[in-house]
């Protein structure tokens, strides 16, 4: 008989946006002085037994790389860029996350903290993949979902999702 953490605990911060499909979290293992190694571990078990396809890390940083590839859980590195390279990242990385969600993986996106930039994304990508049809509802949906208020950056970035170019509707 295994242990009772041979399951794993779930990440901080965990949350679903898309029900079994997408969700986003807390750097695994914590971040900065709250960061352990084997909460880190148990963490991304967790994530592999919750059978997650992918983890994108927006962190700058290379950190949990590792251990994603030693307990085999894929990833996708997507550091934060510059400003200026906000809007290609965003193409990008919504690109990336509606593949993988059309295609039925399940996805979980973190950055070092549940932070204004990862709800922003995934306010961003509701409206990206007219899931929601307005900016205003894509806010609104987000807020409730992480019981937060977003301020202006993530307001900038859902304004950013608008100049996207949306992928065909499927029929």
């Amino acid at each position: 008989m295994k242990g009772k953490w041979a399951a794993g605990i779930e990440p901080r911060n965990f949350a679903w946006v898309i029900k079994d499909q997408l969700a986003v979290c807390e750097r695994p293992g914590g971040y900065g002085a709250n960061h352990r190694r084997v909460r880190r571990q148990e963490e991304i078990i967790w994530l592999r037994q919750h059978g997650f396809d992918i983890v994108f890390s927006l962190i700058p940083g290379s950190h949990n790389l590792n251990n994603y590839r030693e307990l085999g859980l894929p990833f996708a590195h997507r550091p934060w860029p510059q400003r200026e390279q906000l809007l290609s990242f965003l193409e990008t990385i919504y690109g990336e996350m509606d593949t993988l969600l059309h295609r039925e993986k399940k996805v979980v996106i973190h950055a070092e903290e549940l932070s204004e930039r990862v709800c922003g994304i995934v306010a961003g990508y509701l409206l990206y993949a007219r899931l929601v049809s307005t900016g205003p509802q894509a806010l609104a949906m987000v807020e409730r979902i992480f019981q937060r208020h977003l301020g202006p950056f993530g307001r900038e970035l859902v304004e950013l999702s608008l100049a996207i170019k949306q992928p065909p509707v499927a029929d």
